[in-house]
């Protein structure tokens, strides 16, 4: 089989064909279809490797339908194939080192979507696109009202429009918001035209609904989540669903295990998904009933270290917790989140009292040694 590799660009592509660690061809094309002569219809089986990037599973899909093993590579691995440790931009390069790290056999390869989660997550980049416009004009307007000395009353984003109108205002006002107001009103209407498709969808997919059932997740947190997870099986542990969303703190042991260090979280990952499911962690942690499990957990975290790092916490539990319950499809159940969340309170009662162990056996240590070590003799003036 052949070994290509592909650098994807908005403007053009770049081809290289490697063989036996020598490039045997190359070529740079503005489209995918003229590389037909090369990958077509009844060319010679190739596995051919590419970054991921946008236009990635339409490429994926034509090399499939040609005959041939594509690979999207992972972004975050990059350099381990040697992809711009060579410090200059250069598409024939990048497609090079993609080419021989294919015929060497070492592609890092990334998880391709299914058909049915690419099509969920176009319609989730619509919402993501009509909610960040909403919420920018919506801080516009509120900006030229209160440049004309007017403090509009606070209300959610969705509410916003109706408190406008139930809200006196004068009329240079009014006609100076109109065009933002207009484009507003279109936007609320292509935002709830989005939402009924996306509850269309929910009612078809039963993971959907599934995570739907977990107390401060709704329809679109869990088609969020499902969106970026794809297939639960995929993945050995929660933790490993934690990593890959970027949601478990970074470490460093620089100097052996005994010298742990952990830091902030990696933000690795798809940072909507990330941000959805801490949007839904605070609403666990401020909005949930008082005996919700996952709350009463959270909020014993942010006694001891904030609201902050909570919600985070949460957010990282509620990521196992819906891979979890994909993977063995059953239902939330707040008394196995109670009974995870009394382990871990229990597991640190026992670090704590380890630890304070530890310290009273090194603070008994320190006074031996200092009831063992001679006075030294003042020299007599």
């Amino acid at each position: 089989m052949r070994s290509v590799g592909l650098d994807l660009g908005a403007r053009h592509i770049a081809y290289c064909e490697v063989r036996a660690g020598q490039v045997v061809d190359r070529a740079a094309v503005t489209r995918l279809e003229e590389l037909a002569s090369r990958l077509g219809k009844g060319t010679a089986p190739a596995c051919v490797a590419f970054e991921a990037a946008r236009e990635a599973w339409h490429v994926h899909d034509v090399l499939t339908q040609w005959g041939h093993q594509p690979k999207i590579v992972d972004t975050t691995r990059l350099k381990t194939i040697g992809v711009g440790q060579h410090k200059r931009k250069n598409d024939a390069i990048d497609a090079e080192h993609i080419a021989i790290a294919v015929d060497q056999g070492r592609i890092p390869e990334a998880h391709v979507l299914s058909p049915e989660r690419r099509e969920l997550r176009k319609q989730l980049s619509i919402r993501q696109a009509l909610v960040e416009t909403r919420s920018q004009y919506v801080v516009t307007i509120r900006g030229l009202a209160r440049a004309e000395g007017v403090a509009l009353p606070s209300c959610s984003t969705h509410n916003f429009l109706d408190r406008l109108q139930a809200t006196e205002l004068d009329e240079k006002l009014r006609l100076l918001i109109a065009p933002l107001v207009a484009v507003l009103e279109a936007v609320e209407q292509h935002l709830a035209h989005v939402d009924d498709e996306l509850e269309q969808l929910a009612k078809t997919d039963s993971w959907i609904r599934l995570c739907a059932t977990v107390p401060g997740v709704g329809l679109i947190v869990a088609a969020t989540f499902l969106s970026v997870i794809d297939d639960p099986k995929r993945f050995k542990s929660a933790h490993a669903v934690s990593a890959y969303l970027g949601l478990v703190p970074s470490e460093s042991t620089t100097g052996g295990p005994s010298k742990r260090r952990l830091g902030s979280i990696t933000k690795q990952g798809n940072p909507h998904a990330r941000a959805m499911l801490v949007q839904a962690a605070w609403s666990i942690l401020r909005a949930s009933p008082a005996d919700n499990p996952l709350r009463m957990w959270g909020a014993r975290i942010a006694k001891r270290r904030g609201s902050p790092i909570a919600a985070v916490a949460i957010a990282r539990r509620l990521a196992g917790v819906l891979w979890a319950m994909c993977r063995d499809g059953t239902f939330y159940s707040p008394a196995d989140q109670a009974n995870a969340s009394s382990t871990g309170v229990r597991q640190r009662i026992r670090d704590d009292a380890a630890h304070a162990a530890a310290l009273e056996l090194a603070a008994k240590k320190i006074r031996r040694r200092t009831k063992r070590r001679p006075i030294p003799e003042v020299a007599s003036m």
